[in-house]
């Protein structure tokens, strides 16, 4: 099996299943947030996409194929690669350096 080229900023659908207590679950759009450079492992770090919920200061609004949603840092996880179902598109620019920003906020210290 090929493995694709996995690269900052692009947007998954993602295999979250199982889940426990409030992590966020189904199979969703996810953002890879891992650097490039992490693409040669088996893993990769993203925040799950949601279309419902709440603006908070981990969370970054977003638009995505015409839908409103969030970006939500604050439920960030490492997945193997194994979950990821298809390759959906990328985010824009703008949203780009909104979530580099906030991921820079959430982890300052």
């Amino acid at each position: 099996m090929v493995t694709p080229t996995i690269l900052r900023f692009q947007v998954w659908l993602v295999q979250l299943d199982p889940t426990q207590g409030s992590e966020i679950n189904k199979t969703r759009p996810c953002v890879v947030i891992s650097p490039n450079e992490l693409s040669a492992l088996s893993i990769v770090l993203m925040a799950p996409m949601t279309t419902k919920g709440f603006e908070f200061p981990c969370r970054v609004a977003c638009t995505f194929k015409n839908k409103q949603g969030l970006i939500l840092l604050d439920q960030i996880r490492a997945v193997d690669k194994t979950r990821l179902v298809s390759k959906l598109g990328v985010i824009d620019e703008a949203t780009q350096i909104e979530l580099c920003l906030r991921l820079q906020e959430l982890f300052a210290y």
